[in-house]
């Protein structure tokens, strides 16, 4: 299959990046709550569902598990490395995954009745033509669900209220600097209910889902928190954006060897949402 051409998101997505092991941790951590949301859906038997931005793919097996050896499933993502990953679920569980650039995917139009897409549309420069695209992939009556994360999650410092704020916003500084963002670009993940109105979506309902956790903690959670959180959005990447004392003191927070690390505390809190927005073509 042709590979997808260049860049045509606003976070830099091509078919060569690859953040598999940051999708994995993700979906480990994030698993009961999305899990929640499929079930939400209330899918039955013998339903065709395509996961558009299927990452490495950890919910094919959890639509296979709801549309049963009579359903279809098919994930579809613009990594490569992603889809090798994939694969080797689907292939486990009765589905397929392929590589493809969702605005021009190779799938029947018309086949589908779910279309799930996690934490996609916000790459796109062209929200709305990706719905659209997404949208062409639907039986009349099908249906679009649109899951976002907080771009952004809060980190609750329920025994340093300053630290906590000084971190938070040297995060969305970091982020705006990093891919050219600004404020509105950063909120924009909270429009999902009008991206899907204004593509002429109908019966448009959202729920949204808590990721909270507490100590003590999973050991996906510690590993997500750990790794994503702490190493490739905080560490070292913060540095210029606070006070020397401040980053050592989150330095700290972030050590597993030391004895301040966060993730030990007994008021650790951490809170994220999950945002599922469903609409009928």
């Amino acid at each position: 299959m042709k590979n997808p051409g260049p860049a045509t998101g606003l976070l830099g997505d091509t078919a060569t990046r690859d953040y598999a092991a940051k999708l994995q941790r993700f979906n480990a951590f994030a698993a009961p709550e999305l899990r929640q949301a499929i079930g939400s859906l209330e899918l039955r038997a013998g339903m065709r569902v395509a996961d558009v931005g299927c990452g490495t793919g950890e919910a094919l097996a959890w639509f296979a598990a709801q549309v049963g050896a009579e359903g279809t499933v098919v994930g579809m993502d613009l990594a490569a490395a992603h889809v090798a990953a994939a694969q080797a679920t689907a292939r486990q569980h009765g589905a397929l995954a392929i590589q493809a650039d969702l605005l021009r995917a190779p799938l029947a139009r018309g086949s589908f009745d779910l279309a799930w897409s996690v934490n996609v549309v916000n790459h796109l420069r062209d929200p709305l033509a990706g719905i659209a695209a997404i949208a062409a992939l639907l039986r009349p009556g099908g249906r679009i669900a649109l899951g976002q994360s907080s771009f952004l999650p809060d980190m609750y410092f329920a025994w340093d209220a300053r630290l906590e704020r000084l971190v938070n916003e040297a995060v969305r500084q970091y982020y705006r600097d990093r891919y050219g963002l600004d404020e509105r670009d950063l909120a924009a993940v909270r429009a999902t209910v009008g991206l899907l109105r204004r593509a002429g979506l109908r019966q448009v309902q959202a729920r949204t889902f808590m990721l909270e956790r507490l100590s003590p903690l999973r050991p996906d959670d510690e590993r997500y928190l750990v790794e994503t959180l702490f190493r490739d959005t905080w560490g070292t990447r913060l540095r210029p954006y606070l006070a020397a004392d401040d980053h050592d003191l989150l330095m700290r927070l972030c050590d597993p060897a030391h004895p301040d690390f966060a993730l030990r505390r007994p008021d650790f809190h951490f809170l994220q949402s999950f945002t599922l927005v469903v609409g009928e073509v």
